[in-house]
């Protein structure tokens, strides 16, 4: 198996932040603040010509991930055989220099818990041969996750890592292919 990881069709997305919410109750997020999956609109152009667009967020589970590179007791790794990025909750010291390294400002930090955690693309139920909760949730189908391969077969190729609103993926290779709405590559 290759890399995996999430496919977001901005053109279908209505920002209705059902994948947050569904992200939430499956991870028992209840606190502020705590979120693994984010829906932001974002905004480009000035007055009169403004437009908006969705974007779904989610740890992009990168080809070369910083929350890995800098997490100072091995608790952030990569996964072998998928290339997802994971957490091992009882290695973490709580430090948050993953979430500091993090371009994405993925990793959270539980202060109830006192450690650090993130967006595991829900291996428990797709072992169990189901979809991350978000991908099930959304009713526009506007994600999917799988090989990043089979994904781009399935989709097409004019898809994009890079839009406004996310950092350059030169920076860690992220494993994200979204089609995108024209006013999210202006300026791109």
């Amino acid at each position: 198996m290759g890399q995996m990881g999430f496919y977001f069709d901005q053109t279908a997305c209505i920002g209705c932040k059902t994948c947050q919410v569904a992200c939430r109750d499956k991870n028992a997020l209840y606190n502020v603040g705590e979120i693994f999956r984010r829906v932001e609109t974002v905004e480009v152009g000035t007055f009169p010509s403004v437009r908006y667009y969705g974007a779904s967020i989610s740890c992009n589970h990168c080809e070369r991930p910083a929350c890995v590179a800098n997490c100072p007791s091995g608790a952030m790794y990569k996964d072998e055989d998928e290339g997802v990025v994971l957490h091992d909750d009882g290695m973490c010291i709580g430090c948050e220099t993953c979430v500091s390294a993090c371009p994405y400002g993925e990793p959270v930090y539980l202060e109830d818990e006192g450690i650090v955690r993130k967006c595991d693309s829900c291996v428990m139920l797709r072992k169990k041969g189901e979809n991350p909760a978000c991908v099930a949730a959304c009713p526009m189908r506007a994600l999917d996750f799988g090989d990043l391969e089979d994904l781009k077969q399935k989709y097409g190729t004019d898809l994009v890592s890079d839009f406004n609103g996310l950092p350059d993926s030169s920076q860690t290779t992220p494993s994200l292919l979204v089609k995108a709405r024209d006013a999210a590559l202006q300026g791109a």
